[in-house]
């Protein structure tokens, strides 16, 4: 079938996520930590509205030479998994040596993950942790803890991506999505407050950010721990 400009510039847009990987990247080499986050809230932005715009101009139909789910998973690995890798490494989080072993082994479990067919459930829960690595990168940023939680975090992180524990999709999952909801505006509230203050924001912002953070690693744990209960005769 002909390829309709419409759903190809869909495609473009959602490749866009690659160029803006790249400018957070160089801000990243830089060392401006609040430009390279600017560039990946773009990237986070993109990322939330391709996937619309592709279902409105039936992109599966109307530009079919281009698979929409690779280029998802190549722009999503790039923004989420990558340029965290890449930052952690010279944030000064972890000692250089160590930082350097940490980013390596997000960048090869986040491969691993995005390229696991079972990463989705029947909820639309991710399951394992889903390698969003740029939101636990801004809480360390802000938070500055002592480098056995940040380095333990990672790795408990990264193991999880492969265990059978749940992780909410704040907008498709859809058991307490209102209020999940809610808190990822929070948390991108106070996530881009603490950036706009070079990570150090008030200690009201603090507080918000660490709570809301909780909620959104352990919501979907919290969800398989309370089970929702079937009908009588429900199948």
């Amino acid at each position: 079938m002909k390829t309709k400009p419409a759903a190809f510039l869909v495609h473009l847009l959602t490749g866009s996520g690659a160029a803006l990987a790249l400018l957070a990247l160089i801000a990243a080499t830089r060392g401006a930590w609040p430009v390279m986050f600017g560039w990946l809230v773009v990237a986070l932005i993109v990322d939330g509205i391709d996937g619309p715009l592709a279902r409105k101009v039936d992109i599966k139909r109307n530009a079919s030479n281009w698979d929409g789910v690779i280029l998802d998973l190549v722009v999503d690995y790039l923004t989420y998994v990558f340029i965290p890798a890449y930052a952690l490494i010279y944030t000064g989080l972890l000692p250089w040596h160590l930082g350097l072993v940490a980013a390596l082994f997000i960048a090869l479990t986040g491969a691993m993950y995005f390229a696991d067919v079972r990463m989705k459930a029947d909820d639309n829960c991710f399951v394992g942790f889903p390698a969003v690595w740029q939101m636990p990168l801004l809480v360390f940023l802000t938070f500055n803890p002592p480098v056995w939680v940040t380095a333990g975090s990672i790795l408990a992180m990264g193991i999880a991506q492969f265990t059978w524990l749940k992780f909410v999709h704040p907008v498709r999952t859809v058991r307490w999505r209102p209020f999940t909801l809610a808190v990822c505006v929070l948390w991108v509230v106070f996530g881009g407050w603490s950036v706009w203050n070079h990570f150090e924001p008030p200690m009201a912002v603090k507080i918000g950010l660490l709570a809301t953070s909780f909620w959104l690693l352990f919501a979907g744990i919290l969800m398989q721990v309370m089970p929702t209960r079937q009908m009588p005769g429900a199948r």
